[in-house]
């Protein structure tokens, strides 16, 4: 299985494991256990670079001081062998909780020296939890091996697809949606993440610096941080240039931190960390001394990337923060309220050169007081860079709307950009989710410090202070709500307005003549739609079809681009950034189609790249013969109430059986599909005979209790009844020569030539009772009752339920079949043949993608104005004439009725209301 559904599987198993323990809880000791996997992986790892063999590997023990030394002194920590995860699966039912207890007691001994800060009670929460996972040593020990079971397939291996990470950083994130309120205090979201991230990073290769420190004052799980040097590596030629500073308030969550972070291959030399509140004492320094506490004086630590996700609106302690250096200049944030303390806190360790960005509720940009006085400074002294309106819900346990501030310090200009990227989302459940779509435009557009009508704006020093400092993105964005917009005169008369049609002027435009093509004038201000075809008018304009012949044309070369670069160099690729090359290649051929989204387009290149990039790392760690493998299927299955594992077929490791059926076994998959296709039609006719019944007939048996589908022995038994009641003609006759005496049966047979005798056996003393019998039989099956009565409905049921049986048998066997078939010609393909397959799973949608690009947005052009057309459709003015028509035929239908004088009364009151 691949990262995705191994991350899933541990998640669903994990979940269920922890029964009615809170996610947020339970988190810390599964994470725990994958960590003290990872430790073991890597010291037995670092051993066998080393040379050791099984064998030295089992004789380590903390007696032997001299070994012990050298791996702390290389890894931080040791672990003797008995106390190795891998011993703990080794012993199998041998195991029980106190092999846990002993093992994290003796890893905390036997921490190195040099790496003490970082490894320092790092696994406290899992060491003072284990009580929690049972109420005695027998069920800890069982719940225990339960979680060993689940974590033990995680590969923990340096290889350069991060499994590992992948996983770590999934679990998480599902703890956090579980989490509810507490899930803030550990996660910001991995979109969110990744647009601090990019922004980071496009500012910090320009710095040309060898060295890059970056910080967060509100680690949480540390991914932030992770994610923020991620980026920042793909413009280093060194990743271990990167120091990694964090500091966390809870305890646990700090450990969570570290453990993060020295699983993603961070050097430990490269983690500083610490437990600690950033407000109250202010961190991070150099020369700190070895136990994290603050002696003497020492040098304040600048940053070049300060980033924070900080709790929000917190309350925090003022008293004696006058002074302090962090808030003096600017004041101190309000104490109900400690948003501006974190912003000032994060600017105050920012490198003149260094870039931060910051998430905050909205109040932050317009709440007055003391945060009113501290946001006019910063807007003076030009650090407030760009604000980024997010969508609500996309932060787990709150639904608020939040921003993301990118601040500077050594601006020329002290103006803002704005960025309302607040409708820019995709619903999944109950959270709202920004697509890769979003934040690459939301990215490009801080970068490009790009202006966009109801999206981006650009405003001046002057016009803030004109607002007084007042930074609520709707004064500096106007939002766009065209569907509001009704044109009274249209809706009392008629017409499309020309005004609403400007949202098209792109399209008029480029095409000239399709503007006529679509519209005739009703008045100077007004059309009507020529055709209700709209799609149609549009794709045979000369134009048009001159516009998408000039698409096709610049695209010819694009698959060639393509196999180049994603199969081609598999061995160059980097995969932190082949996503962007290969975007700014179609970013650049899309430059002159103004009509087409571009951030569509690159949402279809993002959607193929998920599974692209994981295809690359495994190629190009297990080599290209990877293609070639075909891996046992395992699903889950439910077996005398439990869930079991068990294999269903074969997959391919990389290459999908479906594409190889398509490609090489084209014809035995038609034949196969066009069985699939007659069964279904089957269905469909049965459907059909099943609703001509009557009501009488349905009260047969010869329909389920749910009366959806026919029971073919109920259907059998009634055809057998309707039969009984058949006389054939040959029947009598037949009847007569069984009482004939042998020597004028043959006599008999000549004068009755009506009879098809052949299809019987003829016996020593002529056809037998059994053969009159059967041959009667099959007439009776062959008989056509009346078309339209119950029996001729039956009697095709039961042929095609028959045939229908008779096909699926051969489906499964076909099925069967091809799939073995498949499997053979997957592991014998040519190398050549291998990476042509590669090329059309990769590439073959992006290509299909792109090509449909013009014609999503003229489909999507015809909509909008059928959307407007019918809006206007029905008018008060036809309204007004349909009414009076209805009347005029009422009032006509009234002067035909009778009755007493009451009611011709009444009928006369009613005309003079219509008339």
């Amino acid at each position: 299985m691949n990262k995705k559904q191994l991350a899933a599987k541990i998640w669903e198993s994990a979940n269920n494991l922890r029964g009615k323990m809170e996610a947020n809880e339970y988190k810390d000791y599964i994470l725990g256990f994958i960590f003290y996997k990872f430790l073991s992986d890597n010291e037995v790892s670092f051993l066998k670079k080393a040379h050791y063999s099984d064998e030295d590997i089992k004789n380590l023990t903390e007696e032997d001081k001299e070994q012990v030394k050298y791996i702390q002194e290389n890894l931080g920590y040791f672990i003797s062998y008995e106390n190795l995860f891998q011993h703990w699966i080794e012993l199998g039912n041998d195991f029980t909780v106190d092999n846990v207890i002993i093992g994290l007691s003796a890893f905390n001994k036997n921490i190195g020296h040099t790496y003490k800060k970082v490894f320092k009670d790092i696994l406290k929460t899992l060491d003072q939890g284990v009580t929690k996972l049972g109420d005695n040593a027998q069920s800890r020990t069982k719940s225990i091996r339960s979680l060993i079971r689940i974590i033990k397939d995680i590969p923990t291996d340096n290889k350069s697809y991060d499994v590992l990470g992948f996983v770590y950083e999934y679990l998480i994130s599902q703890f956090a949606s579980n989490a509810g309120k507490k899930a803030g205090e550990f996660y910001t979201p991995h979109e969110v993440s990744v647009i601090m991230a990019e922004l980071i990073a496009d500012h910090i290769k320009h710095l040309n610096k060898e060295n890059i420190d970056i910080y967060d004052p509100a680690s949480g799980s540390g991914s932030l941080l992770i994610n923020i040097g991620t980026s920042i590596a793909k413009y280093l030629p060194n990743k271990d240039a990167i120091r990694y500073y964090a500091q966390e308030l809870k305890e646990n969550t700090y450990n969570l931190t570290r453990m993060n972070l020295i699983m993603r291959g961070i050097i430990p030399v490269n983690i500083v960390a610490r437990n600690g509140d950033t407000l109250e004492a202010d961190w991070p320094y150099f020369d700190e001394n070895e136990n994290g506490t603050i002696e003497g004086t020492y040098t304040t630590l600048r940053a070049d990337a300060v980033v924070a996700n900080p709790p929000y609106s917190q309350e925090w302690d003022t008293e004696g923060k006058e002074n302090d250096p962090r808030f003096s200049e600017y004041g101190l944030a309000p104490k109900t309220k400690a948003d501006y303390a974190f912003l000032l806190h994060n600017l105050y360790h920012l490198n003149k050169d260094g870039i931060m960005t910051i998430v905050l509720p909205h109040g932050v940009l317009f709440r007055g007081g003391e945060e009113g006085r501290i946001r006019k400074l910063l807007v003076k002294n030009a650090h407030i860079d760009a604000i980024i309106g997010l969508p609500s819900n996309i932060f787990f346990g709150t639904s608020i709307p939040t921003v993301v501030l990118v601040l500077k310090k050594n601006r020329e200009k002290n103006d803002v950009l704005f960025i309302d990227a607040s409708k820019g989302f995709e619903k999944q459940k109950n959270q709202n989710v920004l697509r890769s779509r979003d934040i690459k435009k939301i990215v490009d557009t801080v970068i490009q410090r790009r202006e966009e009508k109801g999206y981006s704006s650009i405003a001046s020093y002057e016009d803030v202070k004109k607002n007084d400092y007042n930074l609520n993105i709707p004064r500096y964005i106007d939002a766009i709500n065209e569907s509001d917009y009704v044109d009274l005169y249209a809706t009392i008369f008629g017409g499309i307005p020309k005004k609403e049609l400007a949202i098209f002027n792109e399209w008029w435009s480029s095409f000239p003549t399709l503007f006529e093509s679509l519209f005739v004038d009703k008045s100077s201000d007004y059309v009507e739609i020529k055709n209700g075809d709209l799609k149609d008018t549009i794709n045979k304009n000369e134009e048009v079809i001159q516009y998408k012949h000039q698409f096709s044309t610049d695209f010819e070369d694009y698959p060639v681009y393509l196999r180049h670069k994603l199969v081609e160099s598999i061995s160059a690729i980097n995969t932190s950034n082949i996503l962007d090359e290969v975007s700014n290649n179609l970013f650049e051929r899309l430059a002159k189609y103004k009509l087409i989204n571009k951030y569509t387009a690159y949402q279809l290149l993002a959607n193929s790249f998920e599974t692209i990039i994981e295809d690359i790392e495994v190629i190009r760690s297990e080599g290209t013969q990877v293609i070639k493998k075909v891996d046992p299927n395992y699903i889950e299955k439910i077996a005398k109430g439990k869930k079991v594992t068990v294999q269903d077929g074969w997959i391919g490791r990389i290459l999908p059986f479906e594409l190889v059926q398509r490609e090489l076994l084209s014809s035995e998959l038609m034949n196969l599909e066009s069985k699939k296709q007659r069964v279904m039609d089957i269905s469909n006719q049965l459907d059909e005979i099943k609703e001509t019944l009557l009501e009488e007939e349905k009260e047969f048996d010869v329909l389920n209790n749910e009366n959806t589908k026919f029971v073919k022995a109920e259907v059998v038994k009634k055809l057998i009844e309707f039969r009984d009641d058949i006389k054939i003609p040959e029947e009598e006759t037949l009847n007569e020569y069984m009482l004939l005496a042998k020597t004028e049966k043959d006599t008999f047979i000549e004068s009755h030539p009506e009879i098809e005798w052949q299809l019987m056996t003829k016996g020593k003393n002529g056809y037998s009772k059994t053969e009159v019998n059967k041959y009667i039989k099959n007439r009776l099956l062959e008989y056509q009752f009346a078309e339209e009565t119950f029996a001729a409905k039956l009697s095709k049921v039961v042929l095609l339920l028959d045939e229908q049986s008779k096909i699926i048998k051969e489906v499964k066997i076909e099925e069967e079949k091809l799939h073995e078939q498949t499997k053979e010609i997957i592991e014998s393909l040519r190398d050549e043949m291998a990476l042509e397959l590669l090329d059309k799973k990769c590439n073959e949608p992006i290509i299909l993608s792109v090509q449909q690009l013009l014609s999503n947005v003229v489909n999507d052009v015809a909509r909008k104005i059928t959307e407007t057309n019918d809006k206007y459709c029905d008018t008060l003015v036809s309204i007004e004439k349909e009414l009076e028509t209805s009347n005029s035929e009422l009032l006509t239908l009234l002067d035909g009725f009778k009755g007493d004088k009451a009611t011709l009364q009444a009928l006369e009151a009613l005309k003079e209301v219509l008339d």
